[in-house]
């Protein structure tokens, strides 16, 4: 038996086995057994045989095997621990065989039960208890074999007593390599578990996952999906075990993406969310799990989809620089203001307090973005007053981070306030890290509007025109990722962020890396379409919005109304933008930088061309220097020297690289289109050059969408260059390249049959005017099998106009081949056999095909 290979220690033939069981074995034992006899085996195999008597006043408990010395020591045993008074010095040794042995197969399951329930009440007593356990080889195994007993108390008492040696940083290995990993893992399956048992064994793999190979092993296991199921367990315990094991998991990169493809993020963050319930443990094994995720760019998007913000912690003593308005009125935090009722300042900032206490009054007149806005606000800024903000994260373990880079999670509302707030500081390294955080979370409209109406518009803007280049650069990073946001644009424009770009970008390098950023933010202000859609969809602009509770519109300072405010504001926008510097800037630009900031360049020159119909201030500059170095993009010429090598046209970065090219020379043909309506600059430029240019562009292999303003500028060259004959090569050239491929795009991928048929219409007008090499191009494209489609289920004006394109395209036997392959045969069949009106053409095209 396996029993009988532990090893006894010499003190053992000496022990008084009556006082023991008399006085220290489980009373369920000593009923169970009244007369038992227990046989030991000393080191010379000679037997010793005592009788134990039962004694009704037996304690159940562990044994505290510690030498006397050790007791004497301490002032006061471990919980749950008997202490044990002899003179023995081996008698705690003696004890521990007894039970190990007693674990062995060969006993009864009811003493194998009593007896590690007993063992694991022993491991309490500390890390000499435990050694002493391990003294004894097969220990474990005899442990992990309980694992499989039916009764819940067994298999409590294992997971337990495993649980306790797996605390020991030594001991773990042993513990994995005796299977308790596999065992657990069975066990856990089991459809009705008990609670006790669920958490000991969770428990047991919240130790062994601090080990990092142990880690791993447990990660690519079935026990990952395991444990976060049992996230929503009803027993807390079981919930902070699973957390436990979840936040050692994720300690190591290579376990993030099986734990966020298992589906941990919603799980983990339901705990930190502002309505939610638990245990500070719980709540804080989630907090460092999902802490180590947002490390990860698109796993933090995924947390902050789940409503919690990543926020830096930056350290009480920042806050102190926080010197909140006590004696002002309150406002909205995006700086709108609110209806007076008293004309008494607010002492120590009561009005401020108890306007965030009451916003959610069911008779306030206010948007729910706003109520957030003013809730998160004031409870940060008491926090801040108090002196307590941050004081929870201070014990915050956050591997692989100086205290300078530890962040914390926080409901968005609150995360949201927090970052505003952290704006207003004075230390400039916070300053950073808070505008940095603004622009990883600005993920999506929701955020946006959020930090629009927490104020953060506002201070961003502010700081523009701070002298430290960290500062400016991580503000503008912020204000980028804000402005995709319509509303959030505006916004930003009216807190009068032109002046500062403008100036930021006349003293950068044409290359450096602001420029991109700040690029981005003029285009999209500037954006002619924009102010269509904020007239129509996106509500009154900034100026014309009315305050909380029935504030006046306009400004009561200036005394404008509301339409001599927007041409007020239109005047100093076009003031700013028709600065000499910077359009010369610009032109550096274009000249000089990637392919993404030159469309950005462009953009903004082509408002500056909208704003002042003279066209002087970029006609005074080399424009068509800049022009044509957009035209010549690297990556056509690249293009043109790798048609053979078909898997290089194919690489992601090839891709991309392509694509931005196309958006650059579409951006720089819309503005040179806008230019050539300037006499001057048509006979300033070399129109032949920039033809033969453009035509190339034409015909290679840049997006379909990126043509359009191509085509439209070289229809506008040959105009204003005298290509007015009744034959003109270029307008050739665009119905080949640009037209025809539209058409066919259109018939392909069109959701609207009358969109497909008008395209088949105009398609066949172009080849009924005898254009060159049109029947080619509609071949090269692929528009036989869209063709056939619609000859099938379009309506007679589309069945007419396919058929005469197909027609048309039979007059070449080589493409007899394609037609029939492409499914024509039946279709025309039945077109004949229906005595449809356009059966004699389907007739003709069958005979022409030799069918």
């Amino acid at each position: 038996m396996l029993a009988s290979t532990i090893p006894l220690t010499p003190s053992t033939s000496n022990l008084n086995l009556s006082h023991f069981f008399t006085t220290h074995a489980p009373p369920e034992f000593l009923q169970r057994n009244p007369k038992s006899r227990v046989t030991l085996f000393s080191k010379s195999n000679s037997k010793l045989v005592v009788v134990a008597r039962v004694n009704s006043n037996g304690r159940d408990g562990a044994i505290d095997a510690t030498s006397q010395q050790q007791q004497q020591q301490e002032s006061s045993p471990p919980p749950g621990i008997d202490t044990v008074n002899s003179t023995s010095s081996g008698l705690g040794d003696g004890y521990v065989a007894l039970f190990v042995r007693m674990l062995g197969l060969d006993h009864d399951p009811l003493d194998r039960e009593q007896a590690v329930d007993t063992l694991w009440k022993y491991s309490l007593g500390g890390k000499k208890c435990i050694d002493t356990l391990m003294q004894f080889p097969g220990c474990i195994n005899l442990i992990v074999n309980l694992l499989r007993s039916e009764s819940n108390s067994a298999c409590e008492a294992a997971a337990g007593l495993l649980r306790s040696l797996s605390s020991v940083n030594i001991y773990r290995n042993h513990v994995a390599d005796s299977g308790a990993i596999e065992e657990i893992n069975r066990l856990l399956r089991q459809p009705s578990l008990a609670s006790e048992v669920k958490e000991q064994s969770l428990s047991t793999l919240w130790n062994l996952s601090f080990d990092e190979k142990l880690c791993t092993k447990i990660a690519n296991s079935d026990i990952l999906l395991l444990t976060i199921k049992y996230l929503d367990d009803e027993d807390i315990k079981v919930k902070e075990a699973a957390g436990g094991i979840l936040a050692n998991l994720a300690l190591s990169r290579v376990n993030h993406n099986i734990m966020v493809e298992a589906g941990v993020i919603p799980k983990l963050a339901k705990f930190l969310t502002s309505n939610s319930e638990g245990s500070k443990v719980i709540k804080k094994e989630a907090k460092n799990a999902l802490l180590e995720l947002v490390k990860d760019e698109y796993y933090r998007i995924l947390v902050i989809e789940e409503g919690l913000v990543p926020v830096p912690l930056v350290g009480a003593a920042a806050y102190k620089s926080f010197t909140p308005s006590l004696h002002l009125w309150p406002t909205l935090p995006d700086g709108s203001e609110i209806e007076r009722t008293s004309r008494k300042p607010s002492r120590f900032g009561a009005s401020e307090l108890l306007l965030g206490l009451n916003i959610n009054d069911k008779n306030a007149n206010i948007e729910e973005a706003k109520a957030n806005a003013i809730i998160g606000r004031t409870q940060q800024q008491f926090l801040a007053r108090i002196g307590a903000i941050e004081m929870e994260e201070k014990t915050i373990p956050n591997s692989e981070c100086s205290n300078d880079l530890r962040i914390t999670l926080l409901p968005w509302v609150d995360g949201v306030a927090r970052l505003v707030l952290i704006l207003e500081l004075q230390d400039k390294s916070a300053i950073v890290r808070a505008a940095e955080s603004i622009a990883g979370a600005s993920i999506n409209e929701h955020m946006r509007i959020a930090f629009k109406e927490a104020g953060a518009v506002k201070h961003l803007v502010r700081l523009l025109n701070c002298d430290d280049n960290a500062v400016q650069w991580a503000v503008i990073q912020a204000l980028e990722k804000l402005s995709p946001s319509n509303v959030v644009c505006h916004a930003i424009e009216g807190e009068g962020v032109l002046g500062p770009l403008v100036s930021i970008l006349k003293c950068s390098e044409p290359d450096g890396t602001i420029v991109e950023q700040s690029l981005n933010i003029l285009a999209r202000i500037l954006d002619p379409s924009k102010e269509m859609q904020l007239k129509f969809y996106d509500g009154p602009v900034k100026g014309s919005e009315k305050t909380l509770d029935g504030a006046k519109n306009g400004d009561d300072s200036t005394g404008l109304s509301g339409t001599e405010q927007a041409t007020s504001k239109s005047n100093t926008r076009n003031n700013i933008m028709l600065d000499s510097v910077f359009i010369e800037h610009l032109l550096q630009i274009l000249k000089s930088s990637s392919p993404r900031v030159q469309e950005k360049a462009a953009s903004v020159l082509e408002y500056v061309a909208l704003i002042d119909p003279t066209l002087a201030p970029i006609i005074s500059v080399d424009i068509e220097s800049g022009l044509n170095s957009v035209f010549q993009q690297k990556v056509l010429k690249i293009s043109a020297d790798m048609e053979s090598d078909v898997e290089d046209q194919f690489s992601e970065a090839y891709i991309v690289e392509f694509q931005e090219a196309g958006l650059a020379i579409s951006a720089a043909s819309r503005l040179m289109t806008r230019l050539l309506d300037s006499e001057q600059f048509s006979l300033k430029i070399d129109s032949s050059y920039f033809i033969d240019l453009l035509l190339g562009i034409l015909r290679s292999s840049i997006p379909l969408h990126n043509k359009d303003w191509v085509a439209a500028c070289l229809v506008k060259l040959s105009s204003v260059s005298g290509h007015n004959t009744k034959y003109n090569p270029i307008d050739v050239e665009v119905t080949i390249h640009e037209t025809i491929p539209r058409l066919i795009e259109q018939i392909k991928t069109s959701f609207s049959l009358e969109a497909q048929e008008d395209a088949a219409v105009e398609l066949n007008r172009i080849i009924s005017e005898g254009v060159v090499d049109s029947t080619g191009a509609i071949i090269s494209e692929g528009a036989i099998y869209p063709l056939v489609k619609l000859i099938q289920e379009g309506s007679e004006k589309g069945v007419e106009a396919s058929l005469a394109i197909l027609y048309n395209l039979s007059m070449d036997s080589e493409n007899h081949s394609a037609l029939v392959a492409a499914g024509i045969v039946p279709a025309l069949k039945r077109i004949v056999l229906a005595n449809r009106p356009q059966w004699e053409r389907a007739l003709h095209l069958l005979r022409t095909l030799q069918i």
